[in-house]
């Protein structure tokens, strides 16, 4: 009968459990950063680096015109022979006489394009391959993005690895379930048992038997009491720790800049390329703040009278840096490089920074921890393919049975030696 009676409270303390591991489902967090995906083949690489450094600011690959007009098409208007001269002297080839080029600068009132001197023959060809490839894929990229389920990039928006865990907890839960009502059934059932066979039972028993549910001796019993202040107790432990974690964690953080910049309407609509503003990432430790120079290349002729452009005249004028906020920041002791990211592993901003080219305002979207940065040196496959540094290593992941290659991730290349992020 003692038994009979604690299974009541044995059905409560499975009800406070089940709370317990909801409340933690709640606070769960995917903490697996996103992964970059394929790219194109090397001459369209390059043609596509080419164009998104020099050329996207002021044209796009389709026929939307931007501050020059849009390139589809364009090896059915020009030969390659009139385009490569034109794109790395365009001056030379309008004071020649030439009908087209001069009908082009009276139609854009006469504005010049910059020359690209530095820009080879096979530099020229490289762009406008890639132009001519972007354009006529621009419907499939287009059919993909709204599928939703790849960025431009080809990253992934969503990881289904970080479903696991409320996969998991959803069995969990269904298992309490089920014993919960497997008790009720056998409560059931046993004291319908005992009332139709009381004869053996002696008076004590007899009352204990017809007790009704009082639900409020359950809370007050001995069972209830220790649960409940174990949950408690857990719940509080949990939002100290979580508390202490986030100590120095800015993710969220967007504050409010001197100058109102648009990295949507940039980087999303005129799908400028991040590098034209952020000209040390592919050179350097840091992407490097843009000086108020890189912003003229556009607003001495665009938009020169916004009161937003008229702040960069102003610190111009009074040769003072325009005082930007910073949104990213790692503390003193964590070392990164924006090059080796970028330039040689390959992976595009969107990787760390989220889907800025949609911010109105930039946040900081990832927390940016050590778990966070850890978890992708895991995760991410060293691009080692071509790479003649990398001959040696390949050759340790190389299978001796089938002799492809095995992946090779960061983690593998020293990715998680103390040394490699802390001075």
């Amino acid at each position: 009968m003692l038994r009979f009676t604690y299974m009541k409270y044995l059905i409560t303390t499975l009800f406070i459990g089940f709370l317990f591991i909801a409340n933690l489902s709640f606070a769960q967090e995917d903490s697996i950063p996103p992964q970059g995906g394929g790219e194109p083949a090397a001459d369209l690489a390059l043609g596509e680096k080419l164009f998104k450094n020099n050329c996207a600011s002021c044209h796009n690959y389709n026929e939307q015109k931007l501050v020059g007009p849009g390139l589809a098409g364009i090896l059915e208007r020009r030969t390659m022979e009139w385009l490569i001269p034109w794109v790395q002297n365009s001056q030379a080839v309008i004071a020649s006489g030439d009908d087209y080029a001069v009908a082009l600068y009276e139609e854009y009132d006469q504005a010049q394009m910059q020359a690209f001197p530095n820009l080879s023959d096979e530099d020229v060809i490289a762009i406008i391959s890639y132009v001519d490839y972007a354009s006529k894929n621009a419907a499939t990229e287009t059919a993909d993005e709204d599928g939703g389920e790849t960025t431009e990039n080809g990253q992934t928006k969503e990881s289904g690895i970080g479903n696991y865990f409320f996969i998991l907890l959803g069995v969990l839960i269904t298992v309490l379930v089920l014993i919960v009502v497997v008790l009720l059934m056998m409560l059931s059932i046993l004291t319908r048992y005992l009332n139709q066979n009381d004869e053996n039972l002696s008076e004590e028993e007899k009352e204990v038997l017809g007790q009704k549910f009082n639900f409020g001796k359950i809370l007050q019993s001995r069972p209830v009491i220790i649960g409940a202040s174990l949950f408690f107790a857990l719940v509080i432990t949990k939002a100290t720790l979580d508390g202490l974690l986030a100590v120095g964690i800015q993710q969220g953080y967007a504050p409010k800049q001197p100058i109102s910049f648009s990295h949507k309407l940039h980087a999303g609509e005129y799908e400028i390329e991040c590098q034209y503003c952020h000209t040390g990432v592919n050179k350097g430790k840091s992407a490097t703040i843009p000086s108020a120079n890189i912003c003229m290349n556009c607003h001495n002729e665009i938009k020169r009278t916004s009161p937003e452009i008229q702040k960069i005249y102003t610190a111009i004028q009074d040769n003072k840096p325009i005082e930007w906020v910073r949104i990213h920041n790692l503390q003193d002791f964590v070392y990164f490089n924006h090059s080796q990211h970028v330039e040689v592993g390959g992976l595009a901003c969107q990787t760390c920074h989220g889907e800025i080219q949609e911010m109105e305002v930039v946040e900081q979207r990832s927390t940016l921890t050590m778990g966070w940065c850890i978890d992708c040196h895991r995760q991410t496959v060293v691009k080692a393919e071509g790479n003649e540094y990398y001959d040696r290593l390949l050759e340790f992941h190389k299978d001796p049975q089938s002799g492809n290659y095995r992946e090779m991730v960061v983690e593998n290349i020293g990715g998680l030696e103390c040394s490699k992020c802390h001075y």
